[in-house]
């Protein structure tokens, strides 16, 4: 989801929305958080971008220092440090692409594919990161995730 969708949702919700951006090949990582911290904000939901996948773990380690949960858009980040996640299953898109692509080799023109929605999610908890931000996440939540991280 991007900025945009994120703020109809927040609004829809009336829940206060901060957007911060990071830019450039050397980020201002810190003064972002000093942004966001400065700003009282609750929570970080770090969008899909070239730049945050670059940075996860730095994302994550600042995200973790400022004891601010994280709710991220791929499950690698919840690997790097952010407490949790849930997105499509990358491996099942994947594997689903891989056959568009024997369709198309084998002469199926790319127009005559559906466009497909994801259909598996996968949901990630990273239990280590709750305990440093001192979050006690529910055994019943923990009980429902795909994966959670010790």
């Amino acid at each position: 989801m991007g900025s945009k969708e994120y703020g109809a949702v927040a609004r829809a919700l009336k829940i206060p929305l901060q957007s911060l951006e990071i830019r450039g090949p050397n980020p201002d990582l810190e003064g972002t958080f000093q942004a966001a911290a400065k700003g009282r904000v609750s929570a970080l939901i770090p969008t899909r971008s070239v730049l945050v996948t670059r940075y996860a773990k730095q994302i994550a380690d600042l995200a973790i220092k400022n004891r601010m949960p994280s709710m991220c858009e791929r499950s690698e980040y919840v690997e790097a440090g952010c407490l949790m996640s849930y997105s499509a299953d990358e491996a099942d898109q994947w594997r689903r692409a891989a056959t568009d692509v024997d369709k198309i080799l084998k002469g199926t023109k790319p127009a005559d594919l559906p466009v497909e929605q994801p259909t598996k999610f996968e949901f990630v908890v990273n239990l280590k990161t709750a305990k440093q931000i001192g979050l006690t996440i529910p055994p019943n939540v923990a009980a429902r995730a795909d994966r959670v991280i010790r």
